[in-house]
């Protein structure tokens, strides 16, 4: 794919339609001497990327193309099929999952940051204030939906069942003193949700896009300590060892960066190198 053709994601999820946007730059896709094409979350990731892209990555002699897209399935399947070059925007959990499903084999470079999963609520400010028979709405895919209950099952708010791992369902739920009811949306659509439910477990990029901070508005936050979820630089397995890619992986490491990650998001992004 020619950087000069714009890429449109389309997601259709509880009646909207959410577009992919794109950010083009010099070279293409797959050619080693252009520049790298990274699909990316809007945010953090496109940001840290564009940081890296505008203050680092000339003084590596390194050219990026920061491509945008808004759902969490077209970057690997772009990487996979050679539409990109790497993409960053997911978690082991999420990648293992995805890939033992769609039959890619994508693979982590490097670990970048993590952003803290969130309970919010546009109605209570307190966790225990939910009512009996609240709805609560989650991230709808297998990774993101388990580890949404499992925020929950930490804040006492829930009980799961003995041994569930990443593919936690609702089902699996052992004990709900306050029979709170779930609905299952695409992560993308999660803070728009916040006036029609009681409160909404948010991924972090998503909940930084709705102008939510997550360590101020979050009444449960993840703790960033032994956690599993932290985002990562990614490739087709097999393309670890493109210069670009290790330019890359290197500059996102940088202390530039762990800086930038602090002074920007203010505890909402946590850098965990």
């Amino acid at each position: 794919m020619r950087n000069t053709t714009k890429t449109v994601t389309t997601v259709l999820a509880a009646g909207a339609l959410a577009l992919g946007l794109t950010a083009c730059g010099a070279g293409s896709s797959g050619d080693k001497n252009g520049a790298l094409v990274v699909a990316a979350s809007p945010v953090p990731h496109a940001e840290i990327l564009n940081y890296v892209k505008d203050h680092l990555a000339d003084k590596e002699g390194l050219k990026l193309d920061v491509r945008e897209f808004t759902d969490y399935n077209t970057p690997n399947l772009s990487t996979q099929d050679g539409s990109v070059d790497a993409n960053y925007f997911q978690n082991q959990p999420f990648l293992d999952d995805f890939n033992k499903k769609k039959g890619t084999d994508i693979v982590p470079v490097v670990t970048v940051h993590l952003e803290p999963l969130g309970l919010y609520s546009h109605k209570v400010k307190k966790v225990d204030e939910l009512k009996k028979g609240a709805t609560v709405a989650v991230p709808s895919d297998t990774v993101n939906e388990a580890r949404a209950l499992k925020l929950l099952d930490t804040g006492g708010v829930i009980k799961l069942k003995s041994g569930v791992g990443n593919e936690a369902t609702p089902k699996d739920i052992a004990e709900n003193p306050k029979g709170l009811k779930f609905k299952e949306l695409e992560a993308a659509q999660l803070p728009r949700s916040l006036d029609d439910v009681d409160a909404a477990v948010i991924n972090g990029n998503y909940a930084i896009e709705a102008d939510l901070k997550p360590a101020k508005d979050a009444i449960l936050l993840e703790s960033a300590k032994n956690n599993p979820y932290a985002n990562f630089l990614a490739v087709k397995k097999g393309n670890e060892d493109d210069p670009r890619v290790k330019k890359l992986a290197k500059l996102l490491t940088s202390p530039e960066v762990k800086k930038f990650i602090k002074d920007k998001y203010q505890g909402s992004v946590l850098a965990s190198f």
